[in-house]
């Protein structure tokens, strides 16, 4: 195409990443690759447990390195984001391209789906325009096979000049060979550029996809790898071509992804793994909450037995104890069932499904599609759904998935939720009761969905005006879950991450909420002075002063709200539970409720402000407490307007 190395000008990039070495002779390994081609598992097989995760400098796209050793070689092994290609300009190409660039690797595997070759074939081809350290992994043989395709890897090696490897990931054996290949290319010679019998392009690539050149001549380039790709894959790959319409997978696909029957069943899906996560949780959760209760009684006696006054006791144990207890008793156990299930229905690939299903939805909003996957992660927890919002590459769809995020109730929503629903909506007992009431929060949650799609299209038609952005979205095959991946990466990467955040300011809470409480205020305390003060605000919107002191004090963690509550209205000077609800219900019918109060804050508790872990993390996403304030705005003035209209209609029966 006369493409030649003067047509651009300039060096490598430098992608800047701190390499976190055990020793000094440590070699780095680049992992890099499509998504969906089983890239993560390979990283887990080879570093187990010896991994820890960050930021590339300046992005927000997470980053993860681990350790191995094989023989006398030692290896750090830097987990690239998942790019098709490095000639985009989405924020995980450009760090994949980047550090490739850098030189900073000693070898780079790119790991490739041996059913779909000829398209992984593309990234190879790039990264070896810039180094030949490289091995071509050819992951997941076994679906490959299952297809009918035969692939001949030493042809493809000959082809290419670089070792090729075949894996299927899920088998820690078969990763030897690939374990061989790193070592032979790591003592190779110096970083340096493809050779010019191999090249496909002549140009200095990590220059030509620095940003710095036309669109026309990134497309010419693309247009040559994919044409490259092709000619490789015909060579060394036989088999059927349009096997996917004839497959299992498109069968289920049909239906999982069709316009009947797919939202049909994403809301059924929905429902199960909430009665799921409701039911399952209730019995760990009353056992943490017993352990927490009667380790508080372990640490009162201790105290007394160091004569620590009584007034230290009552905060240690019954101030800060006892709300750290409630919190990490009541929100874990939702977390622990919850997240492994939504990453499950990740491993199985089903969540790109629902993406594919939202996509047009949130098209019509001017917003990316990829928002489906962030507002399925704020169920279970919203600080989570926030991060994962890093998936989304324009930064104006970004901050719309941010600022919508909360409009889905986290897991520390639900069991106020599920009580207030069981207390005044469900009257049967047993499994008719759990299916009914996880099937009436479904419902509650649809208010919640429509109303993320609403603000939505507010925010992009005025203050973050823009047109949609297209994004490529493969539909992975269908594969059997790993387990222990699976247990493995919700409960480290999730669950325990989130569970450290709310802990944190779960301790300040329970300092404060004790002081309201034991601090004398006239013939009360001074938290039952704010309730009084805060009455006439709370019946404006169905409320009563206590409920809305409630939701103020649960700031730090929506778990605390309803204990609040039951704190209030025995004016007891610590949290209390009432476990059997008919008594809860008595409680608060005693002290004025009505089903139309249970409607206001049911409202409420779907549509309030984020709690402070949310906010910490949305102001750590965006950099800006302006966007943090208008995330704490928006779902607060739509929950309390509703609030309102719902109280003013309801008065009329």
């Amino acid at each position: 195409m006369g493409l030649t190395k003067g047509s651009v000008a300039g060096g490598a990039l430098d992608a800047g990443l701190v390499i976190k070495k055990r020793r000094s002779q440590d070699r780095v390994v680049a992992l890099a690759g499509n998504p969906n081609v089983g890239k993560s598992t390979i990283f887990n097989a080879l570093t187990g447990l010896h991994q820890h995760t960050g930021n590339w400098p300046g992005k927000t796209v997470a980053n993860a390195q681990g350790y191995y050793s094989n023989g006398h070689n030692s290896y750090v092994l830097v987990d690239i984001p998942g790019a098709y290609t490095l000639l985009a300009s989405s924020a995980e190409e450009e760090v994949a391209r980047e550090f490739i660039c850098s030189g900073q690797a000693d070898v780079v595997v790119v790991v490739c789906n041996a059913a779909s070759l000829e398209r992984n074939l593309n990234l190879v081809l790039q990264t070896l325009e810039i180094t030949r350290r490289v091995v071509v992994c050819v992951n997941l043989l076994d679906e490959a096979q299952a297809r009918g395709l035969k692939l001949d890897l030493p042809a493809l090696e000959r082809l290419l000049g670089v070792p090729v490897v075949g894996t299927v990931a899920s088998q820690p054996q078969t990763l030897a060979a690939l374990k061989q290949a790193i070592d032979r290319q790591a003592d190779v010679a110096q970083y340096v550029n493809q050779s010019a019998e191999h090249s496909v392009c002549d140009l200095d690539l990590c220059t030509a996809i620095s940003g710095q050149t036309s669109e026309e001549l990134r497309e010419e380039l693309m247009s040559l790898f994919m044409q490259r790709a092709e000619e490789l894959a015909a060579q060394v790959v036989t088999g059927p071509s349009d096997n996917y319409c004839r497959s299992l997978d498109w069968k289920i696909d049909r239906l999982l992804t069709s316009r009947l029957w797919g939202y049909a069943l994403m809301l059924l899906l929905l429902a199960v793994v909430f009665w799921l996560t409701l039911v399952g949780a209730n019995y760990p959760s009353a056992l943490l909450s017993e352990g927490f209760f009667w380790l508080g009684e372990r640490l009162n006696d201790g105290l007394s037995s160091l004569h620590a006054p009584l007034w230290l006791q009552e905060l240690l144990v019954n101030g800060v104890w006892r709300t750290l207890g409630w919190v990490v008793s009541v929100m874990l156990p939702p977390m622990a069932i919850f997240f492994p299930l939504f990453t499950l229905l990740e491993d199985v690939g089903y969540l790109p499904r629902v993406a594919y299903n939202l996509d047009r939805p949130f098209q019509a909003c001017h917003a990316c599609g990829k928002q489906a996957l962030t507002m399925c992660m704020g169920f279970g927890c919203n600080a989570a759904g926030v991060i994962g919002c890093r998936i989304i590459d324009s930064p104006r769809e970004r901050l719309l998935a941010i600022l919508t995020n909360n409009f889905v109730p986290c897991n520390g929503r639900f069991p106020t939720l599920i009580a207030l629903i069981s207390m005044f909506f469900v009257w049967q007992t047993g499994m008719a009761s759990s299916w009914l009431a996880a099937l009436l929060l479904v419902l509650v949650i649809l208010l919640g969905i429509g109303l993320t799609f609403l603000l939505t299209n507010l925010l992009s038609r005025t203050i973050l005006q823009g047109e949609a952005s297209s994004f490529a979205l493969e539909l992975p095959a269908y594969r059997r879950p790993r387990l222990f991946s699976v247990i493995v990466r919700s409960v480290f990467d999730r669950t325990l991450f989130v569970l450290g955040r709310a802990v944190v300011v779960a301790v300040p809470c329970g300092l404060l909420i004790w002081l309201l409480a034991n601090l004398p205020w006239g013939d009360s305390s001074l938290l039952m002075q704010l309730a009084g003060w805060l009455e006439p605000l709370g019946r404006l919107f169905g409320l009563d002063g206590v409920i809305l002191l409630a939701f103020i004090l649960g700031l730090p963690a929506n778990e605390i709200v309803m204990p609040i509550m039951v704190m209030c209205y025995l004016q007891t000077g610590s949290l209390t539970e009432m476990a059997d609800l008919t008594e809860l219900r008595q409680l608060f019918v005693a002290n004025g409720w009505t089903w139309q109060t249970a409607v206001c804050t049911l409202l409420f508790m779907l549509l309030h402000w984020p709690c402070s872990t949310t906010l910490l993390t949305i102001k750590q996403e965006t950099g800006s407490w302006r966007w943090t304030a208008l995330a704490f705005a928006l779902p607060t003035i739509c929950g309390l307007v509703l609030c309102f209209v719902a109280a003013r209609l309801l008065s009329l029966f």
